[in-house]
């Protein structure tokens, strides 16, 4: 099997991590034993991170898949919670939801903080209690910001970094791709374990699936990628990628053909704004009292479905 070391933190995994996002009820919302079924097709073919969060809602999904299942695995979650109540009670979900007693990896979840070590410190200060009680094992932080990235560097407390990095940038809220290639290669020299999100840019860059992916993994200082899969054609084709095994042309070429967007029931929407708000990358906007959306700044999260009181959002 093969497998990298996340930097100094001790722990080693299958360079392609298994993202958890796409599958559930904020995008394709797929039942517990369809997506247990993806997620343990993948498990048995050797990846052993899976990445997952309080607000993605796939808890369900990684339990089906870890029933009676006795290989090696890995969970990363992420709490976005503003304070230390709050995060605790995220910890605690995500460890009777999945049976777990312990979690591999707890991310400060700081997707929009430019400056999370002072705008979360009590959120962190708890995630390092719990770590020396046993309920955590490494403490992390997920952010589309290169300033938070380098602020990284100072604090040892953090051993696993989740930035968002893409060819063209999109989604990075304080720089270019190249700011924040720089910040990962430095977090890495560091010593910082790293595994990146969003290297098709939530979906927008699926046309150019191989040149994008390859711009992420090669990458000085990424270790692992995160990817959202849906199918297992998927899996198979990503497992031998980031194997560096021969892809036949014509599974790329249906992968690359499918396309994604975020879907909005108009008719339905109340203009409450929760989900405009709610959006990182000002990818939706307040127009006549409707949401609209930005396709060019939209990275396809579905953070704002997840706000959407009356669920009528979801990534296509």
């Amino acid at each position: 099997m093969q497998r990298v070391s996340l930097g100094h933190s001790g722990l080693s995994v299958h360079p392609l991590v298994f993202g958890t996002l796409p599958m559930g009820p904020l995008q394709a919302n797929l039942s517990p034993q369809e997506g247990g079924r993806l997620i343990r097709h993948a498990l048995e073919a050797g990846v052993t991170l899976l990445d997952t969060a309080e607000l993605y809602g796939s808890y369900p999904l990684i339990r089906a898949a870890l029933d009676g299942y006795r290989g090696e695995v890995q969970i990363a979650t992420k709490t976005h919670a503003p304070d230390a109540a709050t995060a605790r009670g995220h910890i605690e979900k995500a460890l009777r939801a999945l049976g777990r007693e312990r979690l591999d990896i707890v991310h400060l979840h700081a997707a929009r903080l430019a400056d999370p070590f002072r705008e979360r410190a009590e959120v962190l200060e708890l995630l390092l209690t719990l770590q020396q009680q046993g309920k955590i094992g490494l403490v992390g932080m997920s952010s589309h910001y290169v300033s938070a990235i380098r602020k990284a560097i100072d604090h040892p407390e953090i051993a696993i970094l989740h930035p968002l990095i893409n060819r063209t940038g999109r989604g990075i809220l304080d720089g270019t791709a190249s700011d924040m290639a720089a910040a990962i290669a430095a977090a890495a020299r560091a010593g910082k374990g790293i595994y990146a999100m969003k290297a098709l840019a939530g979906g927008n860059l699926i046309a150019s699936a191989r040149e994008s992916l390859t711009y992420v993994r090669d990458l000085p200082g990424v270790h692992a990628v995160a990817l959202g899969m849906l199918s297992l054609r998927e899996i198979d084709v990503n497992l031998a990628f980031f194997e560096r095994r021969t892809v036949d042309a014509e599974s790329w070429r249906h992968l690359e053909g499918r396309r994604r967007q975020l879907r909005i029931m108009n008719q339905f929407c109340m203009g409450c704004g929760a989900c405009a708000t709610a959006c990182t990358e000002g990818g939706l906007h307040m127009v006549d009292g409707k949401a609209v959306v930005d396709a060019d700044a939209c990275v396809l999260c579905g953070y704002c479905a997840a706000a959407c009181p009356e669920f009528i959002i979801r990534v296509v």
